[in-house]
């Protein structure tokens, strides 16, 4: 039986390589064939009936738009010349026609003359801001120590008052406990109404302070002016 099965399978195979060299020698046959028709081939030329050329009638409602316009005409004209009954004056642009295509000549394409004035603007222009520029970085580079001082400074009397400031609310904080006479948790309400209060009564010391040397200024007399030179 094996061997039965083995015989089988060898005929098939056999039979499918007869099957695809058939193929091919099909293929190649058609292939030359095919070669051989496009090499025949020789198409008739195409024939231009100039004897009778083919002129719209502007005046028929049946001619569309588009063969009545001065593109067409000059159409004609290239195709058939003389025989399409076209003036060759009317296909040049009149006055207004011919202004409008030299000044747009003169936008797109300018002459050297204007190309290199216009060069020589944008290289200007380009200069200028470069040379601003610069000079606003050296007047900023100029500016550079004294603002790094200021800045120092301001950033040292920030923490002076920093300082000020902890120094005064240590000092209320220690009067305000020995007003109450013990230890409050600095959160505590009566402890910080305490606090606001004396806060109150020192800014009130302060406002009273300042204006009273502010009347003691005002009352000084002002200095004799000195006396005039003898002549």
């Amino acid at each position: 039986m094996a061997a039965s099965m083995v015989c089988g399978r060898t005929s098939m195979f056999f039979r499918s390589l007869n099957g695809i060299s058939g193929s091919k020698t099909l293929l190649s046959a058609n292939s030359q064939t095919l070669l051989l028709q496009t090499a025949s081939y020789n198409p008739k030329p195409l024939r231009l009936n100039l004897r009778e050329p083919y002129i719209p009638d502007r005046s028929s409602e049946k001619t569309p738009d588009w063969q009545k316009t001065p593109r067409y005409d000059r159409k004609l004209f290239g195709r058939y010349g003389s025989a399409s009954g076209i003036d060759p004056a009317s296909l040049w642009p009149n006055h207004e026609q011919l202004e409008r295509i030299i000044e747009e000549e003169n936008e797109w394409h300018p002459p050297l003359e204007v190309k290199l004035k216009n060069l020589q603007e944008k290289e200007r222009q380009v200069t200028e801001k470069r040379q601003a520029k610069e000079k606003l970085i050296a007047a900023n580079m100029a500016k550079m120590p004294k603002m790094i001082a200021d800045w120092r400074e301001e950033k040292r009397q920030t923490k002076a008052k920093m300082n000020e400031e902890k120094t005064r609310r240590s000092k209320l904080l220690d009067e305000a406990r020995e007003s109450l006479g013990q230890t409050l948790d600095p959160r505590n309400h009566k402890f910080l109404e305490m606090v606001a209060d004396l806060e109150k009564e020192e800014k009130k010391k302060q406002k009273l302070l300042k204006k009273k040397q502010k009347h003691e200024q005002a009352a000084v007399p002002p200095p004799p002016p000195p006396p005039a030179a003898a002549p």
